[in-house]
């Protein structure tokens, strides 16, 4: 018996994600520039505790932040948007595709941040799906990753939330300001996409929202439904 090898697939590397922009109902991303700082820095007035589990910030001043922005913006190894919601049309969070391996068809959802007025918001779930969207449905990746602080419990929420598969935990694999950072990874493979795109839609569709702004179903409920 020959020994086992894994099922084949298409091995065309996949395109390189365009620092363009990519527009919601809820959300606009827009490639991050060095003019965002000054509306990401007013965003991130009292929000210290945001930084917690990101290897940068808070910043001392909007000159600190302009700074990072600009390295972070033109980082060619990762694809960087700032996230303005249409409800107040201000810039109040970043987020980036980095990781990325064309030749395997994977890519990693990373580096989020989000001011508190955008958190728990229908524009922070839209501004986390369309990089996924694009990645998946325009570009053909097989594997989509997100990796975060084993101690983050809201990003693991997140995570989970959107419909990624907790894959484990890499234990000591970094030091974060000077402390250990255990690191779980999660991911959605493309066999996983079509669901957990199709709850998504569902989630996000205005009829899916009371007069009150209260989703009607959770995205954990439209999974399920999708599923029976």
């Amino acid at each position: 018996m020959p020994p086992p090898v894994g099922p084949e697939v298409d091995a065309t590397p996949r395109p390189l994600p365009a620092r363009i922009a990519l527009r919601g109902q809820y959300a606009v991303l827009e490639p991050l520039h060095k003019r965002h700082a000054e509306e990401l820095w007013r965003a991130a007035q009292g929000a210290d505790e945001s930084w917690t589990y990101l290897g940068n910030g808070p910043f001392p001043s909007l000159a600190a932040m302009t700074q990072y922005i600009t390295a972070f913006a033109t980082d060619q190894l990762r694809v960087a948007w700032a996230v303005r919601p249409v409800s107040t049309g201000a810039a109040s969070g970043w987020l980036s595709l980095l990781d990325i391996q064309p030749a395997n068809a994977a890519a990693e959802l990373g580096n989020i941040w989000f001011a508190p007025v955008m958190q728990r918001t229908r524009a922070a779930t839209e501004a986390m799906f369309l990089p996924l969207k694009h990645m998946a449905d325009d570009l053909g990746y097989r594997r989509l990753v997100w990796k975060c602080n084993a101690l983050n419990a809201p990003s693991k929420r997140a995570a989970e939330r959107l419909g990624f598969t907790h894959e484990g935990q890499h234990r000591m694999h970094a030091v974060s300001r000077g402390r250990r950072r255990d690191t779980d990874w999660y991911s959605i493979i493309e066999d996983e996409w079509p669901s957990r795109r199709d709850a998504l839609q569902a989630w996000l569709a205005p009829e899916n929202f009371a007069a009150d702004g209260t989703a009607r179903r959770g995205l954990a409920e439209i999974r399920a439904s999708l599923a029976a």
